[in-house]
């Protein structure tokens, strides 16, 4: 990355360095970053970053983790297609720097919910973990999770709480109706698209739900990339 290039990113993103990488699941590896820029970010359950890779190729991340003492983790899927965000996340290692944007994204928790309902993917599960890990261990929990393998399962607090689903034994829409959520909390519902939609309609037109009670957020869809 050109130097001259520096004062116009510093004024966009922090700088930090990565100090931790594990496989988590199958496909995902956590990713430690840490620095002084990274301290007393004011960070939301749910909320994402972006990461510069590859040059100036921006890719976004769920936060996993944060610390406020100047550190983020990340969990970074594998994706069989490929690309840069993938190219990086199998590859970066302990010592090398990044630049990443400030956390943003309204795909949060909402902490004061009767209830929260969780529906998504691979994709979901690390901003699902996020929200998991900042409910108070008597709020009421459900939902399901798919993913392509049992060995994808990322590894959630409260995650005995949902049901997990292997992807093309059944259909996250159906296994929405299989559990029938009342209407009356927040729904949370995250990953392809297409599916996302789909879920969305089953709370909204067969459960009753209001739709302002949906929280969507369509991380991906075959054919594109970087989908917001």
């Amino acid at each position: 990355m050109p130097a001259l290039l520096d004062p116009v990113l510093d004024l966009l993103t922090v700088r930090g360095t990565v100090t931790e990488a594990e496989q988590v699941t199958a496909r995902m590896r956590r990713l430690r970053i840490e620095g002084e820029q990274l301290a007393g970010l004011e960070v939301r359950p749910g909320q994402q970053v972006r990461v510069l890779v590859g040059g100036l190729t921006l890719r976004t991340y769920s936060i996993w983790h944060y610390d406020p003492s100047g550190g983020v983790d990340l969990c970074v899927l594998d994706h069989e297609a490929g690309g840069p965000g993938a190219q990086w996340g199998g590859t970066v290692a302990p010592g090398e720097q990044v630049r990443l944007r400030r956390p943003e994204g309204t795909f949060t928790l909402r902490p004061d919910a009767a209830r929260h309902f969780f529906v998504g993917d691979e994709t979901a599960s690390v901003a699902f973990g996020a929200m998991l890990a900042a409910l108070p261990g008597e709020a009421v929990v459900s939902g399901c999770i798919e993913t392509a393998t049992a060995a994808d399962r990322l590894p959630l607090a409260g995650g005995d709480r949902l049901d997990w689903i292997l992807r093309g034994e059944t259909s996250l829409p159906d296994a929405v109706r299989r559990l029938a959520p009342e209407p009356g909390g927040i729904a949370y519902v995250a990953g392809e698209a297409r599916e996302v939609q789909a879920v969305r309609r089953v709370l909204v037109q067969e459960a009753g739900w209001d739709r302002r009670a949906v929280l969507t957020k369509p991380f991906w869809t075959p054919g594109k990339r970087g989908l917001e």
